[in-house]
Formats: structure tokens, sequence, C-alpha cells
């Protein structure tokens, strides 16, 4: 059993480019993945949106990754309820994620609406991007408002010197289910014409939130002709992304007859299976005694 993979339930990803190639844009419709991760972790309100957000900007961070082979973890380390939130991505933009705590909530903001900067909380903002070499590159950023959006901003602006604006958003309903999530990236290139710089800015600040867009049915197409109203662009690509996790039954059998000694005759003494959760789409995966042991003398051997 290979994790959970919705293959009927995909998320939508496009790109573009100004046609003088001062600026890109990375949009992500993730409705379907923001929804399958609440049916398995069971979030609160607030923590769908929380989750959600992290999601989304994950798969948009993933899918600038050159290599089928790169992956990028989002690891929010935050002082609030919400605990540490960890999401992971590929260069297809597929992701999955957990939240310590899932089901934090806390009231509404000053101005009524989820309060995801609370359940956050101040802390620390870690990118790690593994390209295959010997060690991954890790940034890293303040958070400076726990809302996440403006904090991957302030990721790239200081840690990679890119700027960047991200717009993240998860609409959830009464019945705590997600009807609508998404967001982009809109960063500048190096070189970029000042003008066009002023004028994306313009567009951004009269732009509705991306959630409440994707929510009265505005699609990517939409949402990036109005980011780049009144500049010549290039649509560059499209592609599905999903909640999709990599867990592998090998994997937690591998990880088990690794153990200390005293460790694997605890296990042996005890003489139950021994049961492993997958933290990212919660697959139960279930060990004998004997399976490790017998998988320990196979690396002896």
């Amino acid at each position: 059993m290979k994790g959970i993979s919705m293959s009927n339930n995909k998320s939508i990803i496009k790109r573009a480019i100004t046609s003088d190639g001062s600026a890109r844009i990375v949009f992500c419709d993730s409705t379907s993945i923001v929804r399958r991760s609440c049916e398995i972790h069971r979030t609160s309100k607030t923590m769908t949106a929380a989750l959600g957000r992290a999601l989304t900007a994950t798969s948009l961070m993933g899918s600038l990754l050159k290599n089928k082979t790169d992956s990028l973890t989002l690891r929010i380390d935050g002082d609030g309820p919400a605990g540490l939130i960890v999401c992971v991505g590929d260069y297809k933009g597929n992701v999955r994620g957990y939240a310590e705590n899932p089901d934090a909530e806390l009231p509404p903001n000053s101005i009524g609406k989820l309060d995801v900067g609370g359940v956050v909380g101040g802390g620390t903002l870690y990118v790690i991007r593994d390209l295959g070499m010997n060690e991954p590159y890790i940034g890293a950023s303040p958070i400076i408002s726990g809302e996440i959006a403006e904090d991957i901003t302030e990721y790239f602006a200081s840690s990679e010197q890119t700027p960047t604006v991200c717009a993240l958003g998860v609409r959830v309903d009464r019945n705590n289910i997600a009807y609508a999530a998404g967001g982009y990236l809109l960063q500048l290139m190096p070189g970029a014409d000042d003008a066009i710089a002023d004028k994306l800015e313009s567009n951004v600040r009269l732009m509705r939130s991306v959630s409440e867009l994707i929510a009265s049915g505005e699609d990517g197409d939409d949402i990036i002709s109005a980011v780049f109203s009144g500049i010549e662009y290039e649509m560059f690509d499209e592609f599905d992304a999903e909640y999709l996790c990599s867990c592998k039954r090998e994997k937690y059998l591998d990880a088990l007859s690794s153990l200390g000694k005293d460790d694997l005759e605890d296990i042996v003494k005890d003489g139950k299976p021994v049961e492993a959760s997958c933290r990212f789409c919660g697959t139960k995966y279930s060990f004998s005694p004997d399976e490790i042991m017998n998988e320990r003398e196979k690396k002896r051997a």
C-alpha cells in the first residue's frame, strides 16, 4: 500500500510570464488538496485554513523545482497552539503535510475572520530544498504575522533576495469543508522593468482576496489575467497536482530494524505487533517481531 492518492480529485497549477521576462506568476487552485488534508487530519476550522495555506504555498514553491527527484519542505515552527506545521512538495506541485495540533482552535480575530495568525504564533519559517546534493539547502526567516502568505513574502525577500508577492486563501463552510482554496506567487525577475513592477503593484492592490475570487468562480486564467492586466504575457504551462503521500511499508520496516539492541529486545520480549502510522496520510502499518528481526538479519548478512 502506498499511502494516499486522490487520482480523480486534482488541483491545478498554471504558470505565466510577462512577454519581456520582467515577472512570472505561479497560480494554484488547491481546493481539492485542502479538502483531502481536512479529511485526513480532521482539522478544526482555523487549522483547515492554516494547514491549507501552508500546503498551497508548498505546492507553489515546489513547482519551481527543476528536477523530478527534487523536493521542498516548508517548516513553520510557531509558538501558537497549532504547534509545528510541516509540508513537503515535489516539482509537480504534489504535496503532503501535517500540523502538530490539527484540532487547535481560536475565536475569530478582531475583523471576524479565522485567526490563522494567532493559531500559528511567532517563531521561524524554514524552507528546505533537497536537490540531491550532499546537504540540502536550508533558508530561514522570522514569522512576521503567522498569516503564512506574508511570511512567505518575507522569506523570499530576506533569504533569497527575490521580490515576491504571495497570496494565499482558504474558505471554510459551516460544516468545516474547504470550498475554495488557492494562491499565487508573483515574482520579479532580475533586471525587471520598473514600469512593469509599478503596474503589477497597482494591479495586486486592486484585487480581491484569492479565496474570494476562487469562491466566486474565477479560475487560474482569470486571476493571472487580473494580475497581469495591461501587461503582455504568455501562459507558460499548466498541470495537475494533488495531495500525494510517498510513504512505503518498506521505509518503516527499515527504520524499525535499525533500532538499537535494547529496543529490539523489548519488542521481541513483548511479542506483540508494532504499529507505525504515517503523519502525512494516516496510513497504518503493522509489523510482527519476527518480521522486524528477519529484516535485521538480512542487513547483517
